[in-house]
């Protein structure tokens, strides 16, 4: 499973990209107003940063004026995905996009039968929105497991990305079920590297290190820093 950072700040994609797991990046239009800089700039920059799929949303409720965003977007690089939300509208622009041979990301997806008609309508992602289902006590890796057991069984090519990830366990189980793609906030993503047993048992390794280490004999320039 492919982990994705889910923002539009510049720093955090450095930082995460900067520890080789990263494999790409989700943004909104929520994210990127959030960092009140030029539109353009700002997802160039991501697209360069990161080595795998950058998924830029669309703006619109008709299909004609989707498809002209998905151009302009699909022409900021080679990894630039559209993302467009689930309405007929959008799956219309999703299917004339496809048929050009452009990616897209079907989002807000929140059902098995929603997830059908993005397939369907030949999308190169769909993301159902986890998080906001646990939100509204509808359990979210039920839904997960019927669209990854759905597309495995027709056979569709189409990526699922779990979205809306708050927590470890969100992205363990995703991972389980069979998601193609985990996007997160960096904070869950920063998340997934700590645990107490880890910090605890770096921190006596550590410790015993700077006992013993002028009994060691030389050392390597490197090792005599630690």
């Amino acid at each position: 499973m492919k982990l994705s950072l889910d923002t539009g700040n510049l720093d955090e994609v450095r930082e995460a990209n900067r520890w080789g797991v990263l494999r790409g990046v989700t943004t909104n239009p929520t994210h990127i107003a959030k960092e009140e800089k030029d539109f353009l700039p700002l997802v160039k920059e991501i697209c360069s940063i990161v080595d795998g799929d950058v998924s830029i949303e669309t703006l619109s409720q008709d299909a004609d004026v989707l498809v002209r965003q998905g151009h302009d977007i699909a022409q900021i690089a080679d990894n630039a995905v559209v993302k467009i939300a689930m309405h007929p509208e959008g799956l219309a622009a999703t299917r004339k996009l496809s048929d050009e041979g452009i990616k897209v990301n079907v989002t807000l997806c929140f059902n098995p039968a929603q997830a059908l008609l993005a397939a369907e309508a030949g999308a190169y992602i769909v993301s159902p929105f986890l998080g906001r289902l646990d939100d509204i006590a509808t359990d979210s890796m039920k839904v997960l497991s019927d669209i990854c057991e759905i597309y495995a069984l027709q056979g569709y090519d189409t990526q699922v990305l779990a979205a809306s990830l708050r927590s470890p366990l969100h992205v363990v189980e995703a991972a389980r079920l069979g998601a193609d793609i985990a996007t997160m906030p960096f904070k869950v993503f920063q998340s997934l590297v700590k645990h107490p047993l880890t910090d605890a048992g770096f921190k006596r390794f550590s410790d015993d290190w700077e006992e013993a280490k002028a009994q060691l004999g030389e050392l390597p320039p490197s090792m005599q820093e630690a």
